[in-house]
């Protein structure tokens, strides 16, 4: 130990780009983290939403384009177009207090949903993590058509 910390310096001064590198990857995978406990929702793996479901009554909304919903959803899940999701709907305050779990077909373009229902008043908020394609990867049921 006493040997690594005598080398150490000479190792930094030779490999500075390296050692920058390294300190730049730390600090983005520890702001990442710092991001992840502050947001407000919680990211659900596909065995996490069917918990959820069996507990309790989500409502699931899949912001996937029309042609990926029909082919493959979710069961239970109501399909809304992102340029059509509004939180302040009159029809969808009424579902405030229920859990809501916001998912689309890979799981990218959900956090934008899941912050603008938190600042709606919604205070149980998940996404799918993955989206319908994990969904579908862990075997579980999906269904097909508009409904």
């Amino acid at each position: 130990m006493n040997d690594f910390m005598h080398k150490l310096p000479q190792f930094v001064g030779n490999h500075l780009f390296l050692v920058a590198l390294l300190v730049a990857v730390i600090l983005a995978l520890f702001v990442t983290q710092v991001m992840v406990w502050m947001r407000k929702y919680t990211e659900l793996t596909p065995a996490g939403l069917t918990q959820l479901i069996n507990r309790d009554t989500p409502l699931l909304i899949d912001l996937s384009a029309s042609a990926d919903f029909e082919k493959m959803h979710v069961p239970g899940a109501k399909h809304v177009a992102m340029s059509q999701f509004d939180p302040e709907n009159k029809d969808l305050a009424k579902a405030r207090e229920l859990p809501v779990v916001v998912m689309d077909k890979d799981g990218r373009n959900t956090d934008s949903a899941a912050q603008r229902l938190i600042k709606a008043g919604f205070t149980r908020v998940y996404t799918l993590g993955g989206g319908v394609l994990a969904w579908q990867a862990a075997q579980l049921p999906t269904a097909k058509g508009r409904n």
